[in-house]
């Protein structure tokens, strides 16, 4: 292939810069280059390299080693005609407190996506040729994305934003954490009224998107969900959002406070919402920070019994986990399709007892393991394909995806200050050093399995667990071995029953979340107001004599 050179002016930085150089590639005149790489079958090409120091003017030179998804390398094209496009994804530096200076991407308002972040510089598109004999191609990074706008409050939706002590003493510069709140029907008429709350743990969102109070666009354009096979999906997702707020100012529905949380961070769209020892102690952050100012600011009723917590996939891992490394602060999580909650079946890998994740290991041949698979149990992408993908977008855990998250929230920090690594990305080959710091520290069943005798009765009907039978990633497997566990809570010897739920969704994908009465496509769009009867005996049950039972039932 022709050599490929990037470069930018004096126009775009009089600095040098740091960063994520993406060489894009496409065969699809359908978008920008830019907006067509992801995880699944339809991506188009993508090849990364990591700038140090680029100065305006100087060409950088895209190299053979570049590392490349779904195609590997550089000379392994096809030769054809294309749409090229190039990305330099931002890094800043960071000198944190544990004396590791270290060079991410900051989140700027995004929520953590390369191809939209605000000061990220880009090229536009190109069509070229490429193969043998083929002229050079010289991409100018003469593009700017702009910032965000703010979104302004509303009647109903409403925003807080703190500085965070805590997370800014650890990343050495000023770090915020917000959130945005639903406050519900009557919220500004009855000041004397203080609430319960209930956080929806979320990817980054910028809006309560389950949440219209006008009728469907009657002029929107239908389209198709390739995920749930459904034509007109959107006009679905805009009725269930307007009949979730005829419901919310319907007479006695429960007056509460429902909050998402917005903790990006420079290595993913959210925290995790836990302490560690790469990003910082972010639970302790918005449980001491963020959520005692929701509180002050919305009149949440401010005691343990009146918060809950629910969310789906990374949402249901993070309230499993909040619940259970700060028991008292919550009265109960709803978990929907979480994040493996056992590293036995860390997707399709036992991180304790295989010696690769890329492939299981039988007598006499290796068996490639699935990532990702469709409604019919097709693989759509393998675990091999999954990281290059990630290794394209960037090294050192630097790629703001999946596989790079997990590994930046439950390793510990290496001799560089990047997460250390649970698996060589080349070979595939585990680190059973790291993963025994997972076990301790962040597997979740492990952890039950260990304290339950001092955590169980802390716990006791806090824990609800649902997950479709056929998830997307294969995160029912680690339900059922929790499953399992709880089963034998309250015998002879495991302390105290968890009096909780496990429910599964037959053939159900990601992220099916315990309506039985729905199909996943639907009840995904009900987070807001399902789980909202068990709260409520949940409350009924368990609330201390003094409570304020009466301020918010109006």
């Amino acid at each position: 292939m022709q050599p490929v050179s990037v470069t930018f002016s004096a126009a775009q930085s009089t600095k040098p810069l740091d960063g994520r150089l993406l060489f894009l590639i496409s065969n699809d005149a359908s978008d920008e280059p830019r907006m067509q790489i992801d995880d699944t079958p339809r991506s188009q090409m993508v090849f990364g390299m990591t700038v140090d120091g680029a100065k305006p003017g100087e060409s950088i030179v895209l190299t053979a080693d570049a590392a490349g998804y779904p195609v590997r390398h550089l000379k392994d094209l096809p030769e054809g005609d294309y749409t090229v496009q190039a990305v330099l994804n931002i890094y800043e530096t960071f000198h944190r407190a544990d004396g590791h200076t270290i060079k991410l991407a900051p989140d700027r308002g995004e929520g953590q996506h390369w191809n939209i972040a605000p000061g990220n510089l880009y090229s536009k598109p190109m069509k070229v040729h490429l193969g043998p004999g083929a002229a050079a191609i010289k991409l100018t990074l003469d593009q700017v994305i702009p910032p965000i706008a703010p979104i302004a409050d509303t009647k109903f939706i409403r925003h807080i934003k703190i500085e965070s002590p805590l997370l800014t003493k650890f990343w050495g510069r000023p770090v915020y954490l917000s959130a945005v709140v639903l406050v519900p029907e009557g919220f500004d008429e009855h000041p004397q009224a203080r609430f319960p709350l209930m956080i929806f743990h979320d990817h980054f969102v910028s809006g309560i998107d389950d949440f219209r109070t006008t009728p469907p666009d009657p002029d929107l354009k239908p389209n198709y969900s390739e995920r749930f096979h459904l034509a007109g999906y959107n006009r679905i997702q805009q009725q269930a959002a307007y009949d979730e707020y005829k419901q919310w100012i319907s007479p006695k529905f429960p007056r509460v406070l429902v909050v998402k949380i917005q903790h990006a961070n420079p290595y993913y769209d959210d925290s995790y919402a836990v302490n560690s020892a790469n990003l910082g102690p972010y639970g302790d952050a918005i449980e001491k920070e963020l959520i005692p100012a929701i509180e002050k600011q919305f009149r949440g009723i401010g005691q343990g019994w009146a918060r809950f917590v629910y969310g789906g996939s990374t949402g249901g891992w993070e309230s499993l986990a909040v619940q259970m490394f700060n028991p008292d602060f919550y009265n109960g999580a709803f978990a929907a399709c979480p994040d493996p909650v056992d590293f036995h079946a860390y997707m399709t890998t036992d991180l304790y007892k295989q010696k690769n994740i890329f492939y299981l290991e039988g007598a006499n041949k290796q068996v490639e393991q699935p990532a990702m698979r469709d409604y019919l149990g097709h693989t759509l992408i393998s675990v091999r394909d999954n990281v290059a993908y990630e290794a394209a977008l960037g090294d050192h855990g630097r790629s703001g995806e999946q596989f790079d998250i997990w590994q930046a929230v439950y390793s510990p920090v290496g001799a560089d200050g990047y997460p250390q690594p649970i698996f060589d990305k080349e070979t595939g080959e585990i680190d059973p050093k790291v993963a025994a710091y997972w076990k301790e520290h962040y597997d979740l069943n492990a952890k039950l399995q260990r304290d339950w005798n001092t955590l169980g009765p802390k716990l006791q009907g806090k824990i609800h667990l649902y997950v479709g039978s056929d998830d997307t990633y294969f995160l029912n497997d680690a339900v059922y071995l929790m499953e399992d566990f709880l089963k034998t809570t309250g015998t002879p010897g495991v302390g105290v029953p968890y009096e909780g739920e496990v429910l599964y969704g037959p053939r159900a994908e990601h992220c099916w979340n315990g309506d039985p009465t729905l199909p996943n496509a639907y009840s995904r769009l009900h987070y807001n107001t399902m789980y909202l009867p068990k709260i409520m005996e949940r409350i009924a049950k368990t609330a201390p004599a003094d409570a304020d039972l009466t301020s918010w039932k109006y």
